[in-house]
């Protein structure tokens, strides 16, 4: 017991010293990202937004054997598919684009509505209630809508081809 208290208190003084130098002045992390222009989301979520990429939105299929269609496209040599399957990844994939952008323009426009409702002190609860409602809708339908993708690329591959994909990846051991 002696020993663990003093080993206690050097390695809070130094975590509290190390977080100190990591953010000078006692400034808060949140300091650096103040400045941008949808508090809640960087510059690089945004763009992935408006490029409708996953993000990791999938990842519960994509690394449970479902894979996504430009993944599947990227690989489409390795997998050896066939024109049929080739053609339809990039419908797919098209489809998902073309949907997911949709959603994520939707999602960038009601992050930004929140973090105006705070920025101009006009914030009510039930504004505020609505307006996360909305956000988490939103972010619900762009998961599942990558997800479904997901589900839709499995179903045009072989189980063969889907262990080769896997392992591709480095899911699994061919």
């Amino acid at each position: 017991m002696r020993t663990f208290v003093p080993v206690t208190l050097v390695a809070l003084l130094l975590g509290g010293t190390a977080l100190a130098q990591h953010h000078p002045g006692g400034h808060s992390p949140y300091a650096e990202i103040s400045q941008r222009s949808i508090k809640a989301l960087s510059e690089q979520q945004i763009a992935d937004l408006r490029n409708g990429r996953g993000m990791g939105l999938a990842l519960a299929a994509e690394l449970n054997g479902y894979p996504g269609p430009l993944h599947v496209i990227e690989h489409a040599d390795a997998l050896d598919l066939s024109a049929a399957q080739r053609n339809r990844m990039e419908g797919l994939h098209a489809e998902m684009k073309a949907e997911t952008v949709a959603i994520g323009l939707r999602l960038i426009e009601q992050e930004q509505d929140l973090d105006r409702l705070f920025a101009s002190k006009t914030v009510t609860e039930s504004a505020l209630d609505e307006a996360t409602a909305r956000i988490g809708e939103t972010q619900a339908r762009l998961r599942g809508a990558h997800l479904k993708y997901h589900l839709s690329t499995r179903n045009i591959l072989a189980p063969e081809q889907v262990e080769t994909y896997n392992a591709l990846r480095g899911y699994r051991a061919r």
